[in-house]
């Protein structure tokens, strides 16, 4: 894919592919799970192939995002390591909401909200996942106890509301800031953006100088 020149490597293939996974799992696991967790929304089961389909596919689904998860994981885990500009920039939030981000600390390659949301699923992934394997009746069911099964399903549901909030709060401000998606759907954001929203990153660029795509001997940019 051939990017404009001077745009800024954000995303690599492989991290965009990852995270569109693990977006797919959430998403199917969020419909399925909501298909389940009320009678009212048992109409979602009809997208699964109805209800005995949703209840067998979805366990399933919750390995692969497991998985996938632990992926961005092992890629970014030190890039949201918590630093003390960290919460200086919380507390300079509102300019950050109406987009007005000078005198904000400078950000590295993520800011404290993205880095929240990075460590609230990474709790609450593994939550899910095994809280869901001792209600996982077909193959967990007779090693554990009815109580047992209820408090892993109370806390599963309460940890599913938690992650639904956190993901659509990621939605948003994805949206919100014009240019993120773009850094997540073709991988490069230009010199603005970074400049605007992850200065210390792109400070960080400048110095290494990995700053994306060259022009070659037609003055095209190389892929």
């Amino acid at each position: 894919m051939t990017r404009p020149y001077g745009t800024l490597t954000r995303n690599a293939t492989v991290t965009r592919i990852n995270h569109w996974i693990t977006a797919a799992c959430f998403i199917l696991l969020m419909l399925s799970g909501l298909s389940m967790f009320d009678p009212v929304l048992f109409w979602l089961s009809n997208l699964f192939g109805g209800g005995a389909w949703t209840r067998m596919i979805h366990p399933w689904i919750g390995v692969v995002l497991l998985i996938s998860y632990s992926g961005l994981i092992i890629q970014f885990w030190r890039d949201n390591l918590w630093t003390r500009n960290d919460l200086a920039w919380l507390m300079a939030i509102d300019k950050v909401l109406v987009n007005k981000e000078e005198g904000v600390p400078e950000v590295a390659r993520f800011n404290a909200g993205q880095k929240f949301v990075f460590w609230s699923m990474t709790l609450l992934v593994p939550t899910l996942f095994f809280t869901g394997l001792v209600i996982w009746e077909y193959y967990f069911g007779t090693y554990t106890s009815i109580p047992t099964q209820r408090a892993a399903l109370l806390i599963h549901s309460l940890g599913a509301i938690a992650a639904i909030i956190i993901w659509i709060v990621h939605v948003y401000a994805a949206i919100w800031v014009r240019g993120s998606m773009r850094a997540m759907t073709q991988g490069y954001v230009t010199p603005g953006w970074a400049w605007r929203h992850h200065r210390k990153w792109f400070r960080a660029l400048a110095t290494t100088g990995s700053t994306g795509p060259k022009p070659n001997a037609n003055g095209r940019s190389e892929k």
